[in-house]
């Protein structure tokens, strides 16, 4: 499976194109829906969540509440485009509007993509850049998720996420009975958190940071249940599940770091504390005693469930701006300050959730063919009853 994003933060609409979704899968607009609204919620979320209402218009590949397996298109209008068509307009500029000149960015932020952007595609004005390099791109990353889920939860395979950490705060008390009771605590959080007692001091923590005009970062974790063993392969690198996760992580706005399992803290542990011991029985076939490893073995799944976290840093648009230096003038000054969050922590947990939950179905699709619905499910389960029986 594949898909393509295009639009523009300020533009008219946001796009993308999923290709491989097999046909047969139930889906409608409300499945996807549902998490967009997730994504929006989240304590330090700033002004542009009060103006879009995020739901998404199903274009093809469709019919009848059935997928078609023809690519899907999905489109996410966006609200804030009626006070933006000038400084947006696709036609060239006729005239010379004061309004449209000011608007025009020469400032780069540090921290975000203007600098290197603008000169890399030859942008004077950075607008250009920040439009595309947006996080308000994500909208659409976790439309396509919300595909991708809907197609794991007929096969089992559930998802969630919540927030470890935020500016420095970090929850403790995160134990959870199974993925239901994660969803319900976090939907029921308002910085997504599991932990009551860190969700208020984070609360806390975000208040502060938007008072003195500044942005503060934090640590989510996703968990997949119900994955069957032997996703991925040992055998290329490019083929191995738990890289192509890392990529996908990283790959969202401000993530600068990932870890399976223990992750790092591995490297402070003896070798006879860190692997995970293999158990059999006949009725459950090959299990571990612990998952320290996150459910991965040699790029592959193991069986237990996956657990992956990412680290997400400050948002780089201030309201306190750093220095900068104007491309135009070449004189320092400080950084052009852009609608924002003060922290978006508990929204990227969504957005985490979502490219996760596209791998493990790209994986899926990979093994197991892309074409039907009920194909795939007797071989996931001839699969599964193999490797019990190995």
């Amino acid at each position: 499976m594949r898909y393509l994003t295009a639009g523009e933060s300020h533009g008219p609409q946001l796009t993308t194109i999923l290709e491989g979704i097999p046909a047969q899968l139930s889906l409608s607009a409300e499945d996807i829906n549902t998490d967009l609204l997730r994504r929006q919620k989240g304590h330090g979320r700033g002004r542009r969540m009060q103006i879009e209402t995020d739901t998404v218009e199903i274009l093809s590949g469709v019919r009848h509440g059935k997928t078609l397996g023809s690519p899907i298109t999905l489109v996410v209008e966006n609200n804030d485009w009626k006070h933006w068509t000038k400084v947006m307009g696709i036609e060239p500029l006729t005239d010379t509007d004061e309004s449209d000149i000011k608007r025009q960015i020469t400032r780069p932020r540090p921290g975000h993509a203007d600098l290197v952007g603008g000169f890399k595609y030859g942008h004077r004005d950075l607008r250009n850049v920040l439009e595309r390099s947006s996080a308000r791109e994500t909208t659409v990353r976790v439309a396509a998720g919300a595909v991708a889920r809907k197609f794991l939860s007929e096969l089992g395979i559930k998802v969630a996420g919540h927030v470890l950490e935020i500016g420095g705060i970090r929850a403790e008390n995160v134990a959870y009975e199974n993925i239901e009771d994660i969803k319900d605590r976090t939907e029921a959080s308002s910085v997504r958190c599991l932990d009551k007692d860190a969700e208020e001091k984070m609360k806390k923590a975000i208040d502060d940071a938007k008072e003195n005009g500044d942005s503060i970062g934090g640590i989510v974790e996703v968990i997949v249940e119900g994955v069957p063993a032997g996703l991925g392969s040992y055998v290329q690198y490019d083929r191995k599940l738990d890289a192509k996760i890392a990529a996908a992580i990283v790959s969202i706005n401000a993530f600068k770091g990932v870890e399976f399992g223990i992750g790092f803290d591995a490297a402070r542990r003896f070798g006879s504390e860190v692997h995970d011991e293999i158990l059999w029985s006949e009725e459950e076939g090959y299990t571990r005693r612990t998952n320290n490893l996150g459910g991965f073995e040699g790029g592959m799944t193991t069986g237990m469930p996956i657990v992956v976290r990412g680290v997400m840093k400050p948002i780089p648009t201030l309201y306190k701006p750093l220095k900068s230096v104007d491309i135009d003038t070449k004189e320092t000054f400080e950084a052009s300050i852009e609608r924002s969050d003060s922290c978006a922590v508990p929204a990227a947990s969504v957005v985490a959730e979502a490219v996760v939950a596209w791998e493990i179905a790209n994986a899926i699709i990979e093994q197991f063919g892309h074409d039907r619905m009920d194909v795939i499910k007797e071989r996931i389960e001839q699969a599964s009853e193999d490797a019990r029986k190995f």
